[in-house]
């Protein structure tokens, strides 16, 4: 995911941007500086504003930010090399878009990447000792002035000992990751480099819900969050003096909607840094005695109980199988939930449909023909093999959606995630060519493992009837998963009008790149041609 820049701040009177550093003639906010001060500029921590000293930038910090580093280096007891650490590891995070970095224990930073500067010459780093020194000397009474002399003596000496230490430090970090990267051009068994590849996306899966703004898209999901909410709460019945299990809980919303329904016990289970965050607001709202965050994989942590009532999980991902996160739902059911136990939500289905867009072709694909006058078409190159994730209007479909997999919740397996399943849909209106095909789903929250779901369920019809649902088809509102879009290559079959009333059938393909991986390839055979759809290892669109 990607994050925006760091946003520029209003730059205090004692304070100046980076890009105004060179600006000799903007002298406002200066009037304190002494000509004979050698303080050294330095970079704020939380933005790129240039302060024109260290203690001044650690002022703001404390007081804008909540963040004492002096406070942080006693409590934390860290040393000179730990110091340095602490203040890349905050730059990177700040760099990544996390302004409020996890400083709670020194693990956090203990990679000794973070012995590589972030910022090219920070002051700060040269500065480190000077503060703490400083402090000291403002906490000390009097001020013996030859003493001060061996003291400087001494620290200059201990300061280029410590520099010393960190060169060498950086350059045996340099030196490891060198080797690291010679070691990956070495040839590897098969099945280990599978392995290695395998985690490496499982970290950066995880990695990508650490962040806020993840988490605020599906908040803001109100068709998604609501049908949990309505759920839960019009069937407090349900949850009362049960025990729940959230799987990949993130903010903890859900746990917490479960909470108030009623529930005896909630175990709220998430593998990214975000559980540090749901603890705080589970404790925030008053929900620490019956709400337990866990961290973990669901497949590695060990619960407080042996078996649960109830499990509830957004598990859906674009396409509704991407991520592959249903994997760890299956699993959680089939060692934790209880034998007459229910699954939140509890049916999904998948649908397909035609999908004609002569301007969004135009705007996608013949774009790349003229670019301000210049051919580009090499930007067309696989392009027809990434799966679009995009919102469309109804009219772009010109003909009825069909399931082609249904999901019972509480009885399908792994193995049926790998599918080719047949469709068929008709025509209910002329167009000038088919363009592709449209893929979304609809999910269904039924309150008992035994109630069944239609065999052609319509979200709106159910609602009509009381059943909580909610459809992520163009139909309906705008969800945060979109629609997925499957492009024909009309490159290597010029299209043909087509007419109302044409019926087409064919086999729509989910299949995962290999064991353990969260990509998929999408493949679709109709009658009127053959597409393949590759997610580009397991990358949708947007």
């Amino acid at each position: 995911m990607a994050f925006s820049d760091i946003s520029k701040e209003k730059v205090p009177a004692d304070a100046r941007s980076v890009s105004d550093e060179s600006d000799s003639t903007n002298e406002e906010g200066w009037e304190d500086v002494e000509p004979e001060d050698d303080s050294q500029p330095v970079v704020d921590l939380f933005s790129e504003i240039v302060y024109p000293d260290v203690r001044s930038m650690l002022q703001v910090c404390k007081d804008k930010h909540n963040f004492d580093l002096l406070k942080i280096q006693k409590e934390l007891e860290l040393d000179f090399l730990d110091s340095i650490k602490l203040v890349n590891y905050v730059r990177s995070q700040v760099k990544a878009g996390n302004k409020s970095p996890d400083v709670s224990s020194k693990a956090q930073f203990e990679d000794d990447a973070y012995l590589k500067p972030v910022l090219e010459d920070d002051a700060l780093l040269y500065s480190l000792d000077d503060i703490a020194e400083e402090q000291d000397e403002d906490k000390a009474p009097g001020n013996d002035s030859d003493r001060r002399v061996v003291e400087l003596q001494e620290e200059l000496e201990r300061l280029q000992t410590q520099f010393s230490e960190y060169r060498i430090a950086v350059q045996q970090s340099l030196e490891d990751q060198l080797t690291q990267e010679d070691e990956k051009l070495q040839p590897e068994a098969p099945e280990k480099k599978s392995t290695d590849k395998t985690e490496e996306v499982d970290a950066d899966y995880f990695s990508s819900y650490s962040y806020n703004t993840i988490h605020e898209s599906m908040l803001k999901d109100t068709i998604r969050t609501d049908a949990y909410r309505d759920f839960v709460y019009e069937n407090k019945h349900l949850f009362k003096d049960k025990v729940v299990l959230d799987v990949g809980c993130g903010t903890g919303i859900l746990s917490m909607f479960c909470a108030k329904a009623g529930a005896k016990k909630v175990i709220s289970v998430d593998n990214s840094n975000i559980i540090d965050r749901a603890k705080e607001i589970v404790y925030d709202n008053g929900l620490g005695d019956v709400i337990t965050c866990i961290r973990g994989k669901i497949e590695e942590v060990t619960l407080p109980v042996e078996k649960v009532d109830i499990i509830i999980s957004e598990w859906m991902g674009y396409g509704l199988l991407f991520e592959a996160m249903f994997d760890s739902v299956i699993y959680a059911r089939d060692r934790y939930l209880a034998s007459d136990g229910l699954m939140v939500p509890s049916h999904a289905t998948l649908r397909v449909a035609p999908f004609a867009d002569p301007d969004f072709i135009a705007s996608h694909i013949s774009f790349w023909h003229n670019v301000y006058g210049f051919k580009m078409n090499s930007m067309l190159l696989n392009i027809y093999e990434e799966a679009l994730v995009r919102t469309v209007q109804p009219t772009t479909i010109p003909g009825d959606s069909n399931i082609f997999l249904p999901l019972p919740l509480h009885t399908i397996t792994v193995e049926e995630l790998n599918f080719i399943k047949e469709f068929k849909f008709t025509l209910n209106e002329d167009i000038d060519a088919l363009d592709g095909f449209a893929i979304w789903f609809d999910i269904f929250f039924m309150p008992s493992r035994q109630s069944p779901v239609p065999e052609d369920p319509i979200p709106s019809e159910m609602q009509k009837k009381g059943i909580v649902s909610f459809t992520t088809g163009p139909h309906g509102t705008e969800t945060h998963w979109m629609q997925t879009i499957l492009l024909i290559d009309h490159g290597k079959e010029q299209p043909k009008p087509l007419k109302k009333g044409q019926t087409f059938t064919g086999k729509v393909g989910y299949q995962r790149k290999q064991n353990g991986y969260r990509g998929l390839d999408i493949t679709v055979d109709w009658n009127g041609g053959r597409m393949l759809q590759v997610t580009n290892n397991g990358h949708f669109s947007k």
